[in-house]
């Protein structure tokens, strides 16, 4: 979670340090929650919010309970303070419109308050606040309900030939998809013409987004099934294992086809931010197939879902070390390089993390795009400092 955080210290890029964020807060609450079941996943990734409102009535609870262990004396120290405090914060602000001199002097000893930053931080207060409270009723609370912690009620297993007949249907039609896959790869050209009007190129280009919905998809059939298949024979588990490995299996090499269908279109049309985050969610895919196949041999799956959150959250931080920015900007100068048109607007836009690559760049070409990194800069803060932006202010 810290390492999530951390990024924003290290790279500019805002849509980078967001998802690490969201990323982090989820790692809080799973946390924060413990591990239950597989089934109650999905509330432990969001409880940390639903928490913070939760616990509100606990910590009030629990302020009261300190506050009748006071001693007279101590309620009526705090009581004072904060009668003063209201005293001051409405006399002086009187006091400094009646009189210039007196106003000149309060200006020199106070702070400048603007609105819109006192606005922010109000609302970064009162979330910090809520989330400190849900991390402390879900550590420190009261136990949840027998219920959630058992997964809910168990339903009706899947029979054999109630699941298998869809599976195996699956797993027959990837076997024939893959083998078309092996057949264009292997026949080049010529037999990608014949047979779909197209050039390689273009078929390769082509059916990404179609490829990628498909893995998804068959993801939430495997894991249906494996949650509600019957394992009461040895009949029953071998079929699980063998029908499930196999599509999972075949869809791996799906995945790789649509991730060199993705590499090609990049090639040819170069790379962006959008195009580089599908193919590193396709990685991140091919990762999770491999746990699946692994919770399917064992037939245990209380572990899957942190896994493939785990997961997640290692690859948003691999590609944070791998400065996606920079290494966007260094695959496009290379095209440039081949004689393919180099986008200057597009990189432009991003973050100063491509600076460094821009010394590839010929002058006056280096210059320009650098010049326009910097120019929508903003001098940082001592909350806000980064150091790629500090780099490409010097």
């Amino acid at each position: 979670m810290l390492a999530l955080f951390a990024v924003g210290t290290f790279r500019a890029a805002g849509w980078l340090f967001t998802l690490c964020v969201l990323a982090a807060c989820l790692a809080g609450s799973l946390a924060a929650v413990g591990r239950r079941s597989a089934n109650g996943f999905l509330f432990d990734v969001i409880a940390w919010p639903f928490a913070a409102f939760a616990g509100i009535p606990w910590v009030y609870a629990g302020a009261g309970r300190l506050r009748g262990g006071r001693s007279q004396r101590e309620r009526g120290i705090a009581l004072s303070v904060l009668v003063t405090v209201v005293l001051l914060a409405v006399f002086v602000p009187l006091l400094g419109g009646a009189d210039a001199t007196f106003a000149k002097l309060l200006e020199s000893v106070t702070p400048t308050i603007e609105g819109d930053v006192t606005f922010r931080w109000i609302v970064v207060f009162i979330v910090a606040g809520l989330a400190a409270v849900g991390a402390m009723y879900l550590l420190a609370g009261p136990p949840p309900p027998a219920t959630e912690s058992t997964g809910g009620v168990q339903g009706r297993s899947l029979r054999r030939w109630e699941w298998a007949l869809p599976v195996g249907a699956l797993t027959v039609l990837f076997a024939v998809f893959v083998g078309a896959q092996f057949v264009a790869l292997f026949g080049g050209d010529d037999y990608v013409q014949r047979t779909a009007g197209l050039t390689y190129a273009e078929y390769a280009r082509s059916g990404f987004w179609q490829l990628s919905v498909v893995t998804i998809l068959t993801l939430a059939v495997i894991l249906i099934v494996l949650r509600w298949a019957a394992t009461d024979s040895a009949a029953d588990r071998l079929w699980l294992r063998v029908l499930l490995c196999a599509v999972s299996g075949l869809t791996m090499i799906i995945v790789a086809s649509a991730l060199g269908r993705m590499w090609t279109y990049q090639q040819a049309y170069g790379f962006t931010v959008l195009r580089l985050l599908v193919e590193v969610c396709e990685l991140w895919l091919g990762l999770v197939y491999l746990l699946v196949i692994a919770a399917v041999l064992t037939l245990r799956r209380i572990w899957l879902p942190r896994a493939m959150l785990g997961t997640a959250m290692t690859t948003l931080v691999a590609l944070a070390l791998l400065n996606p920015e920079r290494l966007i900007a260094d695959q496009n100068i290379d095209r440039m390089r081949d004689g393919k048109i180099f986008d200057t607007d597009y990189v432009a836009t991003l973050s100063t993390d491509v600076l460094p690559a821009t010394d590839r760049l010929p002058e006056p070409l280096r210059t320009q795009v650098r010049d326009r990194v910097r120019a929508h800069l903003d001098p940082d803060t001592w909350y806000s400092w980064n150091l790629s932006r500090a780099d490409a202010q010097e």
